[in-house]
């Protein structure tokens, strides 16, 4: 179990009652996470909650919906571009096999980053190129939504510390980060990150498609990100609205 994890890029731990009780898992996955290992849970038990020592392990971390049968064929590809993100570098991607079946034929390539695609409507944030100053922090650039993800549609994913919950998303175009404004009400990217530009990932545990669905809550402002008639916004209670496809 050790050499494994000393080689591995990634440790996809598929979490159920039994994974909690076993003494193997748990010395497992204790060692994958004190050799910094990243790790990317699978929820495969419907109604189980982890806790104890599995709790702690894989508290803030997204996690991979494999609890329903007839969403396998998505779970299956929402894992697989997961771990590509998680792994960065230390995975060498292959050709897909020609014969793969069609429903899960994967794009392999790299992104530069996350790409952030709504639920309902389909459109992905992006920086707009747009301006403005603002008087206590100076410049800052508005938001839009895309039809098809561009440059600036990608987000570079950094963390407080290595094992924080808290996320920074710098736009791989313009280096510039993600922020919400919960006095004027609006999301901006700026150069620097404070406060305001602190993030929380959250799996959506209501999503049942098996895709990598999930919501962004601005820890400064406690609101959630979310697009209600048509723009953009925070919101103080979670919605369907409030959900994004990690694209």
């Amino acid at each position: 179990m050790a050499a494994g994890v000393d080689n591995a890029a990634v440790v996809c731990p598929f979490i159920t009652a039994k994974y909690q009780e076993s003494k193997n898992c748990k010395k497992e996955l204790n060692y994958a996470d004190a050799r910094d290992v990243p790790i990317v849970p699978a929820m495969a038990e419907l109604k189980f909650k982890a806790t104890g020592w599995l709790g702690i392990i894989t508290a803030g971390l997204l996690w991979m919906d494999f609890r329903r049968d007839e969403a396998f064929d998505n779970s299956i590809v929402s894992l697989t571009k997961e771990i590509i993100h998680a792994a960065g570098d230390k995975l060498k991607i292959g050709q897909a096999s020609p014969s793969q079946p069609p429903a899960l034929k994967v794009d392999l390539k790299k992104k530069p980053g996350r790409a952030f695609r709504h639920s309902q409507l389909g459109k992905f944030l992006a920086e707009s190129g747009e301006v403005k100053h603002h008087q206590a922090s100076g410049s800052r650039s508005t938001l839009v939504l895309r039809d098809t993800p561009e440059d600036t549609s990608y987000w570079e994913e950094s963390k407080l510390e290595p094992k924080s919950e808290i996320h920074y998303f710098r736009n791989y175009q313009t280096k510039q980060y993600l922020g919400y404004d919960p006095n004027g009400d609006y999301i901006y990217t700026k150069g620097q990150h404070y406060g305001a530009e602190e993030w929380l990932l959250i799996s959506d545990e209501e999503s049942t498609d098996g895709r990598r669905a999930v919501v962004i809550f601005a820890k400064f402002g406690q609101r959630y990100l979310a697009i209600r008639n048509g723009k953009l916004t925070g919101v103080a209670n979670k919605g369907p609205d409030c959900v994004w496809y990690l694209d």
